[in-house]
């Protein structure tokens, strides 16, 4: 096991990021349905699952924090919010004709770069002031409020925020001309840079955690140290951190498993619901009101008797 693990902490990230990545071009540019591409984001999932119980960071992010159900719902969404939102790219190039722009006599690999590029420079700078404005803060605190790190909660978003990162990161490429299979592309290599960047395996980047927004300092951000996680808001690349100057490599202290979350929310809530009222209640800096606590608990006992009924209650380890 022991060199299992060894090999698992050099190859992991490599053959996450390129592997399942690739898998998703031979779909596209191949003569294949694209409902391929779900057994790839599948396989990324799973991959991940597997890795986080042979090399996990922490033990204890491992277990559910009665948070699994309410992922799986986050989960679900998301996807089906980035599904749409390529299925309408047809609609939206007939309404707004834009010819020329995009560099379509560029390779495919090429113009994939590209749309990351742009799509990582947007998302940073959304994340980035996400941290200094309220309004948007409190819905990225849905995010935030998360006590673990692990592949399957990397895309837990508030829906609000999903659609201004979509509007932001990715509609000016559909208006420039992005061909659909470009978005596909472009959106299974954000799902899977999301899994790796919050994945609980704890693996190495070697020279490339200078330029790879993963790893320790992806984990630093998440901390509930005040403001000390205000950096590394990068998806994919560190570029926009170091021209706005909060690219921070090593953390001032060991991050222990407990030191995620919210300072202020101590008592973040659990259910699906409950996570997307919280931008309607939650103060910064003061918290949330007994009766929102109070609500947010009986979410949660309702949502865990409904799972227990079913039999998808997870032991809480």
């Amino acid at each position: 096991m022991t060199f299992v693990k060894s090999v698992l902490r050099y190859v992991y990230v490599p053959a996450m990021l390129l592997g399942w990545n690739a898998a998703a071009y031979f779909v596209v540019t191949g003569d294949h349905s694209y409902a391929w591409l779900l057994p790839v984001l599948i396989g990324a999932f799973a991959s991940a699952h597997f890795a986080e119980r042979i090399l996990p960071c922490f033990e204890e992010w491992n277990h559910d924090h009665e948070d699994n159900g309410t992922n799986w719902i986050h989960n679900i969404y998301y996807e089906n919010s980035a599904a749409s939102g390529v299925l309408m790219i047809p609609l939206i190039t007939w309404l707004f004709p834009v010819q020329g722009i995009w560099p379509t006599e560029w390779p495919l690999g090429a113009q994939l770069l590209l749309a990351i590029l742009f799509a990582d420079t947007m998302f940073s700078l959304v994340h980035y002031f996400s941290h200094r404005w309220p309004t948007l803060w409190k819905l990225h605190a849905v995010h935030h409020g998360v006590g673990r790190l692990y592949g399957f909660n990397g895309l837990v978003r508030h829906p609000l925020h999903q659609s201004i990162d979509m509007i932001v990161g990715t509609l000016p490429l559909v208006l420039l001309g992005m061909p659909m299979e470009i978005a596909l592309l472009l959106g299974l290599a954000i799902t899977i840079q999301l899994i790796v960047q919050h994945s609980n395996v704890d693996y190495a980047l070697g020279p490339f955690r200078q330029v790879l927004s993963l790893g320790k300092a992806h984990h630093l951000h998440h901390v509930n140290w005040g403001t000390e996680g205000d950096c590394n808001f990068g998806l994919f690349f560190t570029h926009v951190d170091r021209a706005l100057g909060t690219f921070v490599l090593e953390p001032s202290r060991e991050i222990k498993a407990s030191d995620l979350g919210i300072d202020d929310l101590p008592e973040f809530p659990k259910s699906y619901i409950s996570q997307l009222l919280l931008p309607f209640y939650y103060v910064p800096g003061k918290g949330l009101p007994a009766t929102f606590r109070a609500k947010s608990k009986r979410n949660n006992r309702a949502a865990k008797d409904a799972r227990r009924q079913t039999g998808t209650l997870w032991p809480a380890e």
